[in-house]
């Protein structure tokens, strides 16, 4: 076990190192980073395993390493760092598109899923509820650096990170909900205690983020050093996660969120300050570290396997996919223009929304913790990375083309 444990250190490592050292590739291959860290971790497998090299990476050890070690810096750091300002100002839509939309993609996409696959044994209504889940979290990172590289809209990257802000934590919660049933932690839910358990967990969640990140603003307010106020932030991330799941049972995604906003709302009051830049800089150094091991983990372990034996299921998670996302937004954010009072959000920025809501880390993170045990667990983590791949390699790289189609990037606004 340690040595199975030191050479995964080692495989990381390296693997850390050699994607800083072709990371400036990423542009000159019109790729985003995160589809070339993909290529790197598999390709690097493939030749450690044909040298005949034990990787130490199985797939039973990452669920504690994926939920309790990157989860909460993804989601803090997108929390900690988004405009809260202009976010409470575009709340509406953005509720609407990470709650209403994400559930009502969620269904569709399983519903088509399950029919697709068609064997109701080895593919049961469950799994395919558990691959609707992960399949809804959006992860636009590599559209919204692309957005503000061509100059679009402040609002309409905002829309798109909100969205995926919140839509992971509800996609999160709903997984644990729907993992819980598979795994048979809960005993049989009929549908009104599955709701009642995720309004619980989801609430109860945000609950605890309130009053972690309302502790913490006050600890920060004793300390102007760097160092002490990032840890801080530090702390408050994980307190608040570990607090949630392992004392209360309720969602530590959400009370991450929320303190995260708590805690970013207050920074961003002082970003003109040497420890607010500094603690802004750490969380995306750490999620840059999050986001790099979890798709070289990707890499790692995707096996020429999934395309030979699962390729059929890969192409109708994907179908599904797009499917259910565009009957989400070309349906529901019409109807929300018409009954709600808010700026309309124009059929341009729908069909960006549509093609750039990618699936990225949090998709990857949720597919990496399926326990093994379950029967169905490599179809669904083989549908998650077909998925996945298919975002980075074909909707990523288009997503430039599309923008100055419609006139929304900066070269087309004048």
């Amino acid at each position: 076990m340690l040595m199975a444990t030191q050479h995964a250190i080692l495989m990381l490592s390296c693997l850390l190192l050699l994607a800083i050292m072709v990371k400036p590739l990423a542009p000159q291959l019109h790729i985003p980073f995160s589809a070339l860290l993909v290529i790197i971790g598999f390709a690097a497998s493939e030749v450690l395993v044909l040298s005949g090299i034990d990787t130490g990476i199985r797939a039973d050890n990452f669920h504690d390493l994926i939920f309790f070690v990157f989860l909460p810096v993804l989601v803090f750091e997108s929390a900690y760092n988004i405009n809260v300002r202009l976010l409470l100002k575009n709340l509406l839509p953005i509720l609407f598109l990470a709650i209403p939309i994400m559930l009502l993609s969620t269904f569709i996409a399983a519903a088509l899923i399950y029919a697709g696959m068609g064997h109701p044994q080895g593919f049961p209504w469950i799994a395919a509820l558990l691959t609707g889940a992960l399949l809804s979290a959006t992860d636009p990172v590599a559209v919204v650096a692309l957005l503000r590289q061509m100059g679009v809209s402040e609002r309409l990257a905002l829309l798109m990170e909100g969205e995926s802000l919140f839509n992971d934590a509800t996609a999160i919660v709903v997984f644990a909900v729907f993992l819980a049933i598979a795994s048979g932690t809960t005993g049989p839910m009929s549908v009104q205690d599955a709701s009642l358990y995720f309004l619980e967990v989801f609430f109860g969640g945000l609950l605890v983020g309130v009053v972690t990140g309302l502790l913490f603003s006050l600890l920060l307010r004793l300390s102007r050093e760097n160092v002490v106020r990032a840890l801080l932030t530090v702390i408050s991330a994980y307190l608040s996660f570990v607090a949630a799941e392992a004392v209360f049972h309720v969602s530590g995604v959400m009370a991450v969120l929320v303190t995260g906003l708590v805690l970013g709302y207050q920074g961003q009051a002082a970003n003109d300050t040497s420890p607010g830049k500094f603690v802004a800089e750490l969380w995306e150094f750490n999620a840059f570290v999050a986001n790099t091991l979890v798709f070289l983990l990707m890499g790692v372990t995707v096996t020429l396997a999934m395309f030979e034996e699962r390729w059929l299921a890969m192409l109708i998670g994907i179908a599904a996919v797009l499917l259910a996302r565009a009957l989400g937004i070309f349906t529901c954010v019409p109807l929300l223009n018409r009954l709600a009072p808010i700026e309309a959000i124009n059929r341009p920025y729908q069909v960006v929304m549509f093609w750039g809501g990618l699936r990225g880390a949090v998709t990857l993170a949720l597919a990496l913790s399926l326990p093994t045990t379950l029967e169905y667990w490599w179809t669904i983590q083989s549908i998650a990375f077909g998925v996945v791949l298919f975002t980075l390699f074909v909707q990523a790289t288009s997503t430039a083309p599309l923008l100055r189609h419609y006139h929304l990037s900066r070269d087309h606004s004048q």
